[in-house]
């Protein structure tokens, strides 16, 4: 496997000349764009390794995946999905064209931007910092790290310029979909997109959702099965954004990216991976992670299809 892993990641580094870093959060221009990394956690409990897996990220859409967990456990599967849709977008991740078009005026799935603005307002607690402190707990617990935290940088650098989170939060407002307080909601959301991690904690966490909610290296259950297997059902249809259905055809396994360059993949009972690359296709995906990816899962017949 780590031979493997590290013929993967030379073969494929010569994609991060093909994407760009995300500029519209400014801190997120800093990252470095020729990183490329890897990290593989069974659930046996054993690590491989490759690349640039120190290179700390903030985890963006990746917590998108905690906080609908968190939601479906709290709230249950009705109460969420009452409120957002399980249906893939073909719509760019920060559109908010189809919240005016929809007769319900809810968002299509859990994973765009206003979907997950929603399922934060769904978890548990009276206010964003309980909400924050749910969803922060839940992914410690999960990537077996105590020490996860928000990169404050990034958070100040996205509150400050998040204005399109800002109208969709408040049209959710005003069309019912929200209940609770738009910039307290906000405020978490931002938080939980800032947290700063590696390709390990990530792949943890992924290797979690592999072993059916159940911690590999503790044997404590933190996800029920049904709640875990609708969320990776979604992160199969709608995890890449609107690039989900080709993800699924090259790649075939349950996924979700975020644009501060990393992809989180499930192998169910077998393995949680995760890659960064901080350089992004134009639908705000890691170019070079995902050619890492399609090469191992063709190699490795990973594909859950």
């Amino acid at each position: 496997m780590q031979k493997l892993l590290k013929t993967t990641i030379e073969n494929n580094r010569i994609w991060t000349k093909e994407g760009k870093v995300a500029t519209y959060i400014p801190e997120l221009a800093k990252a470095n764009p020729d990183a490329l990394g890897i990290h593989i956690v069974d659930l046996e409990g054993n690590d491989f390794y490759e690349g640039d897996c120190e290179t700390k990220f903030t985890i963006q859409s990746v917590s998108k995946v905690i906080t609908l967990a968190c939601a479906l456990i709290d709230r249950g599967k009705e109460k969420v999905f009452s409120k957002v849709g399980a249906e893939a977008s073909a719509d760019p991740f920060n559109s908010m064209v189809k919240l005016e078009t929809r007769d319900s005026h809810t968002p299509l799935n859990p994973f765009i931007n206003s979907g997950a603005i929603v399922t934060t307002s769904l978890v548990a607690g009276d206010n964003g910092i309980e909400k924050f402190d749910r969803v922060h707990e839940m992914m410690k617990k999960m990537s077996n790290n105590d020490d996860l935290k928000v990169n404050y940088d990034v958070y100040k650098s996205e509150k400050l310029t998040g204005n399109t989170n800002r109208a969709i939060a408040y049209y959710l407002k005003g069309a019912e979909v929200i209940e609770r307080d738009v910039e307290d909601i906000l405020d978490a959301y931002f938080k939980l997109c800032s947290m700063e991690a590696t390709v390990k904690d990530v792949a943890r966490m992924a290797s979690v959702l592999a072993n059916d909610g159940v911690s590999p290296w503790s044997n404590e259950r933190l996800i029920p099965k049904d709640v875990n297997k609708i969320v990776q059902a979604i992160m199969m249809t709608c995890g890449l954004y609107n690039a989900s259905g080709e993800f699924a055809v090259n790649i075939g396994l349950p996924s979700k990216s975020g644009v501060g360059g990393c992809i989180m993949s499930v192998v169910p009972k077998k393995m949680g991976i995760a890659v960064v690359g901080p350089a992004l296709d134009d639908r705000g995906n890691t170019v070079a992670g995902t050619k890492v990816l399609e090469e191992l899962s063709l190699k490795l017949d990973l594909s859950i299809f």
